[in-house]
């Protein structure tokens, strides 16, 4: 006699043991202190073998019936019902791990030392944000390149253009993580080539006229701000790197004996070592700070916790007290500033300025240079670079007469 809705919930175990009530067509309810429990025998090439239905009340008695037709369809076309059953639960899973989500968050974790621990955060942070809530369910293989775009437009709706452009090449680097594991066979990215609106070309604003360079370094010199920033502030002139670079610099990359500030390729542009001669008047400025940060990470540590370096904002907001608004110098500038000069006024070898700003610079063969390719040369021109600014901040009859 079949089952009904109510004996199967009123029905409970009577004492320790267990008990079975059939439904008809090899499926029965098995009653037990711990639950109710639904099974389908069967018999598949003369084998007796038992499926699980799952448990009441998560499954209900309908339910169990559509699940006991769905088995004896199968049955019938000569499939074992649990091997299916199986061979669907690691098709999931395999899905699972195959989502963009799972795929973007593998390629992280195999290219992290690849990247400056804030780098990492802030690509984990534009994924998270600006893709994973729209794209990251879906199995990667079925991903199409409008899907990347309507993404990646929300971005662009809200005016931030470079910022859309960055997500986009994150999602092609992720697809083509996915084409070298064999998970898809191409990055549907490349079809997006055009779809965005062009990054604007703004140029960082920079002061590159010698009166105007003597008036910054003198407010510079006299900048009355915390220790950390002043030190920066007063570094950016003479060393002329990334304003990222010097402001994640670590004491154990810096050697003041020789004088060398040696930045790993991970924290690099263009993801080569990068050799820093150090100026006597940069070498001092280091000396200085060493009694105050010298005993942690980072050379300018975040004031509110020596964890984290310096914000990205540090360097721009002291040109702003000092009353350099943005279109006349930023943090960035001071590399346009040494560029020009040393070329223009100093007459210095270009391709020595280029090493220094970290360019890409090959040879006669089109073969990159290596970090220390014409170190001692590199050294005398920071050199001279550093003590023509002392020049243009306190004149030459000053100098000769501290001299």
């Amino acid at each position: 006699m079949a089952l009904t809705d109510t004996f199967v919930r009123q029905v409970k175990a009577a004492g320790p043991g267990i008990q079975k009530y059939r439904d008809g067509e090899g499926m029965y309810l098995l009653v037990k202190p711990a639950g109710k429990y639904w099974r389908f025998d069967y018999r598949f090439n003369g084998t007796r073998k038992t499926a699980a239905f799952g448990t009441y009340p998560d499954v209900s008695l309908a339910k169990a019936r559509q699940r006991r037709q769905e088995a004896r369809t199968l049955l019938a076309d000569g499939i074992d019902p649990s091997a299916a059953k199986r061979e669907k639960k690691q098709e999931s899973l395999l899905l699972g791990r195959q989502t963009f989500s799972a795929v973007a968050n593998e390629w992280l974790e195999k290219t992290k030392s690849q990247r400056a621990v804030s780098t990492q955060e802030k690509v984990h942070g534009w994924l998270s944000r600006n893709v994973l809530p729209h794209i990251g369910n879906m199995p990667i293989t079925q991903i199409k390149p409008r899907d990347v775009l309507l993404a990646v437009q929300r971005l662009e709706a809200r005016g931030a253009i470079e910022s859309a452009h960055r997500v986009k090449q994150l999602c092609g680097q992720v697809f083509r993580y996915a084409v070298a594991i064999g998970m898809v066979e191409r990055d549907v990215t490349a079809d997006l080539k055009g779809a965005l609106v062009a990054i604007p070309q703004n140029h960082f604003a920079a002061i590159t006229e010698p009166g105007e360079v003597a008036k910054l370094l003198r407010a510079i010199h006299g900048y009355a701000g915390h220790p950390y920033a002043t030190s920066a502030l007063k570094l950016s002139p003479l060393l002329f790197v990334r304003p990222g670079e010097l402001r994640s610099a670590e004491w154990r990359e810096i050697d003041l004996a020789a004088a060398e500030w040696r930045i790993p390729g991970t924290k690099m542009k263009m993801k080569n070592d990068h050799v820093v001669p150090l100026p006597s008047q940069a070498t001092a400025i280091l000396e200085n700070l060493h009694p105050m940060t010298g005993h942690g990470k980072y050379v300018f540590p975040s004031i509110r916790t020596e964890d984290r370096c310096m914000s990205e904002n540090t360097i721009n907001a002291c040109l702003r007290s000092l009353g350099f608004s943005k279109d006349v110098m930023t943090a960035h500038g001071f590399r346009a500033m040494a560029r020009t000069i040393l070329d223009e006024v100093l007459e210095e070898r270009v391709d020595l300025i280029e090493h220094q700003l970290a360019h890409a610079v090959k040879d006669t063969n089109g073969r990159a240079y290596n970090r220390t390719a014409h170190l001692p040369a590199r050294r005398l021109m920071m050199q001279r670079w550093a003590d023509y600014l002392d020049t243009l901040r306190v004149g030459d009859d000053e100098l000769q007469l501290r001299a």
